[in-house]
């Protein structure tokens, strides 16, 4: 679901803020997108309501990332017992004119799969960009 949408108080929103800074320590020439699904019919039907979606943009196709865009969604679990929610997984997808490129999971060892790779030197910036998620979300 798109993080604008999934706000509903102060302590998330700072949170999504955090997301993106880390990110862009990361990858200063990205631009974050909050709203990386478009609102129809059709995309509806797919949102997850248990995940958190960013996009970030770069200017141009990003040699080192393979591609121009990346779609992070921060996958969470919530308790039914105690109602506590938490991160649970980080999936993300780099994509340029042709579509997909590669997908990276958390869930999935970690690993890049696709046509093409995110350079290694840039994996591990993703990668740990991952962990700083976690550490963000369940703390």
């Amino acid at each position: 679901m798109n993080a604008a949408e999934q706000v509903k108080n102060f302590e998330l929103a700072s949170k999504i803020a955090a997301a993106v800074n880390v990110f862009k320590l990361q990858f200063p020439d990205a631009r974050a997108d909050l709203k990386p699904w478009i609102d129809d019919p059709d995309t509806r039907e797919l949102v997850d309501p248990d995940s958190l979606d960013i996009g970030f943009h770069f200017p141009g196709w990003s040699r080192s990332l393979q591609s121009r865009s990346i779609l992070v969604q921060i996958r969470f679990y919530e308790d039914p017992l105690d109602g506590s929610r938490r991160a649970i997984g980080v999936e993300a997808a780099g994509y340029d004119h042709k579509g997909q490129q590669w997908r990276f999971s958390t869930v999935e060892n970690w690993r890049f799969v696709g046509a093409t790779e995110p350079v290694a030197e840039v994996g591990e910036k993703l990668k740990n960009f991952c962990r700083q998620i976690f550490e963000l979300f369940n703390a």
